[in-house]
């Protein structure tokens, strides 16, 4: 048995203890400095557990990289935005889903925001990857279906799109690994953000919908 699957035959409870030590540690520590004995201690396993259900640091790291993109796109494809064709809703739908994973599993918004800024060499290649995806993802939720005549002439909504998810990543990276406060506050900023963008690149009418 692969040391993966061992580790996906535990109890869910045993699994998301250990995911949750191990998305803590990384996002205290960075890639490099964090250690299989502060995972270990922080889910109250032995280190040699770690490296039997996972193999290795770094096919730990990528296995969470997977599990977090993987729940938002989950969640984001649930059908939830289905009929919804303005551009902006759609937007704060998405937005919306990502917060209620966030608030339900903070050890996640942790994680992704330690790992937007990660630098080891190791590792980087990999979430370049996964954020390209993403953001493929993210184009194809957004843009399929929506209503591109609310838009004043000669504006982009791709354009806006990728404006929109560089403004997100910049509002992770200034909240702290914890703090549901500013969390609070980040999202408030954020649907504001979105509010000004919308009239401003909206046709006057369509602005005030």
């Amino acid at each position: 048995m692969e040391p993966l699957e061992k580790f996906q035959n535990l109890p869910e409870e045993k699994q998301n203890r250990i995911l949750n030590a191990a998305m803590g540690a990384f996002a205290a520590n960075g890639y490099k400095k964090a250690s299989a004995g502060d995972i270990a201690k922080a889910a109250g396993i032995s280190k040699a557990a770690v490296f039997h259900y996972f193999g290795n640091k770094r096919a730990l790291y990528f296995y969470l990289v997977d599990f977090c993109s993987g729940m938002i796109v989950r969640v984001l494809s649930d059908g939830s935005n289905r009929g919804v064709t303005d551009f902006f809703e759609k937007i704060r739908l998405a937005a919306d889903v990502k917060i209620s994973v966030l608030k339900k599993h903070p050890a996640i918004f942790a994680f992704l925001n330690s790992m937007y800024f990660e630098t080891d060499a190791e590792v980087r290649p990999r979430i370049e990857s996964l954020l390209a995806a993403s953001e493929s993802y993210e184009k194809r939720f957004t843009l399929d279906g929506v209503d591109t005549s609310k838009f004043k002439e000669g504006i982009d909504p791709a354009t806006v799109l990728k404006m929109l998810i560089r403004l997100e990543e910049g509002v992770m990276s200034e909240l702290p690994h914890s703090g549901r406060v500013s969390m609070e506050k980040a999202t408030e900023d954020f649907y504001r953000y979105l509010e000004l963008l919308k009239n401003n690149f909206y046709r006057g009418e369509d602005s005030q919908k």
